[in-house]
């Protein structure tokens, strides 16, 4: 069942509606079998770059090459992609199983075989069981799986997915993400997934490359990528951030009372300073000048909201376990640790 995938390359993509550049110079490789999520809020051209390579769209400028061939000029219906959108668009008058045989129907395979390949679909989903089924029969989550099933169901060379998840509640978007990427792994496609929510695109993707105004600012593995954001936008987007007055003098920043290492780049003098809310610390003090002003338990983990001397609020993360001798009103100290400090910019 595994397919081995085929490499899709964007060099130079622009694309450009009226007055408004929706790609800007956007070169970008996928390797053949790699799950790519291209993350950025609306308008950034993610989904144009999508359309694009599906051949719903055409580019201003620039190739977009498909193992290593350009399909600039190839149609829409020979370019071989599997799409899933945001719509769950299933046939309502279709049976489960013939919905995902529809795409093969359309290929002219012969009725057992584009029988037999949908059956092995839904198996692959987990709804083997539901392919006598109608679309309105089943929940949101369900439909969705049936969409992915019917985009895999034509072999495609490169498999598409325009905010798969959008619709579901957080629940059921958990569960089919974690499936998505099971169903990705086990048959190896080359896909481009495209979410402005970063949790998913952190969750599901080999690497995440972060858009800003038709630019791609980052690609990196998502671990990477939360750890060392390369520009302002990215550290901003990608995670939650404190914002906090810093001070930058001859390659040292000096923030909340703490001397750390500036980052490169940082210039001389007043500025700001990114900190992941888990590497700012808080311990109960006395004769802290800092106030506990929320703990909101999370489970595992617990969000604390601190007051600081200024009136300013910061977000620190920690156990549970760690947060239980902290309560509202409660004078604390608090500090930074030296890694968790991304980005420091002049005010």
């Amino acid at each position: 069942m595994t397919n081995r995938g085929v490499s899709v390359q964007f060099d130079e993509l622009t694309r450009v509606y009226g007055a408004t550049r929706a790609l800007d110079g956007l070169t970008l490789h996928i390797e053949p079998g790699e799950l790519v999520a291209l993350l950025g809020p609306s308008g950034c051209g993610k989904t144009t770059a999508l359309r694009i390579l599906a051949g719903l769209d055409e580019a201003t400028s620039g190739t977009v090459s498909v193992g290593g061939v350009d399909v600039g000029r190839v149609p829409a219906n020979k370019r071989d992609m599997g799409m899933v959108f945001q719509a769950y668009s299933l046939f309502p008058h279709l049976t489960v199983l013939d919905n995902v045989a529809f795409g093969l129907k359309m290929r002219g395979k012969g009725k057992s075989d584009r029988l037999s390949r949908a059956a092995d679909m839904l198996d692959l989903v987990g709804l083997g069981e539901l392919g006598g089924r109608y679309a309105n029969e089943l929940s949101g989550g369900q439909q969705q799986r049936v969409a992915l099933a019917r985009a895999l169901a034509i072999r495609p060379r490169v498999l598409l997915l325009d905010e798969p998840l959008s619709a579901l509640d957080a629940k059921v978007r958990t569960q089919l993400r974690d499936e998505i990427r099971r169903v990705q792994l086990e048959v190896g496609t080359t896909t481009l997934f495209v979410t402005h929510d970063q949790e998913e695109a952190l969750a599901v993707a080999d690497r995440v490359g972060v858009m800003n105004q038709g630019r791609l600012e980052q690609l990196a593995a998502p671990a990477d990528l939360y750890a060392h954001p390369a520009t302002p936008f990215v550290a901003d987007f990608v995670g939650l951030n404190n914002k906090v007055p810093a001070s930058v003098s001859g390659g040292t920043a000096t923030l909340l009372g703490v001397s750390v290492p500036a980052l490169p780049g940082s210039v001389d003098g007043d500025g700001v300073a990114m900190v992941r809310p888990e590497s700012v610390t808080v311990t109960a003090d006395p004769a802290g000048t800092a106030t506990v002003a929320t703990v909101s338990f999370l489970g595992a983990i617990t969000r604390v909201g601190v007051t600081m001397p200024d009136g300013s609020l910061l977000s620190a993360q920690m156990s549970s376990t760690a947060a239980r001798a902290l309560t509202p009103g409660d004078p604390v100290t608090v500090g930074v640790e030296p890694g968790g400090v991304l980005v420091t910019r002049p005010l």
